[in-house]
């Protein structure tokens, strides 16, 4: 079973300090003046004091993503875990993964999920120990697959298209580990289709806005009123935001905004049946 665990000691951000302490312990406030003197004349008190300054920020940016680790329940922390080590193990798939990925995944913590830089403190240390674990990704679907019910696993797959989708070209080979994905977390084949139809229509340069309507919807053109209305209704009901309420604000904004995609479509293609 893979264990999540909180992240470690951010680190001394007062090092300075400490050694001025030192100083004072050793020879008083003299000997403290004449080093200050030595470094201020030799101008490395401006660079020591510029660092001193630097590491303070991330001292403080780190003790902030720690609070938030520890604000958050135990379900938030492991989905999050999960899925930086998964899309961190798709990237790896080529043998390796480079910094333009690793941008991009941070880059969708940070866009998407709207990230602030004290929580990106968090994601950045879980992708570099991602990118030394050894565990497959088989492994971690599994794993997913075990601790979390059906919607979370809907949107994880979400989340997943979301981040290959951010390029330009989305391969055949991503495709294949998308739908290998899917099948690991047993989601159903129409709502896989469901979630591959709309980010297919996306990539399409100018698709009618009718027709990806009905891919929101996971249908085809020339579905029925009643086939709208039922798919609509089991849509609903799995991206509920009250569904992944206990995974944190920001997968319920997820579920929120599938949501309200889910009722541009429906109410589009109800007023057209004049309903």
């Amino acid at each position: 079973m893979i264990v999540y665990r909180r992240q470690g000691s951010s680190g001394c951000g007062g090092c300075l300090l400490i050694g001025a302490l030192i100083l004072l312990a050793m020879g008083g406030a003299p000997l403290l003046l004449n080093v200050m003197g030595f470094l201020l004349a030799s101008g490395l008190f401006t660079i020591l004091a510029l660092i001193a300054i630097f590491r303070f920020f991330i001292y403080y940016a780190r003790r902030q993503a720690k609070l938030y680790e520890r604000s958050q329940t135990e379900s938030h922390n492991l989905f999050v875990f999960l899925l930086v080590r998964i899309l961190v193990r798709i990237a790896q798939l080529d043998g390796t993964i480079t910094k333009a990925e690793i941008g991009t995944i941070t880059n969708f913590f940070r866009s998407h999920l709207r990230y602030t830089q004290s929580q990106l403190y968090w994601v950045k240390d879980l992708i570099n120990e991602a990118t030394t674990a050894t565990e497959p990704l088989e492994g971690l679907l599994a794993e997913f697959k075990s601790r979390f019910a059906y919607e979370p696993r809907l949107i994880l797959l979400e989340l997943v298209y979301q981040v290959l989708f951010t390029n330009e070209r989305v391969r055949d080979e991503e495709l294949a580990v998308l739908q290998r994905i899917a099948d690991y977390l047993d989601i159903a084949p129409y709502d896989h289709q469901t979630i591959r139809a709309r980010y297919m229509a996306r990539s399409r340069e100018g698709a009618a806005r009718e027709e990806r309507y009905y891919e929101i919807l996971g249908l085809s053109p020339g579905a029925t009123f009643e086939e709208i209305k039922a798919a609509y209704r089991k849509l609903s009901m799995q991206y509920h935001p009250d569904k992944v309420n206990h995974l944190g604000e920001e997968f319920r904004r997820v579920a929120e905004e599938k949501m309200k995609e889910l009722n541009e479509a429906y109410q589009f293609l109800k007023k057209k049946f004049g309903q």
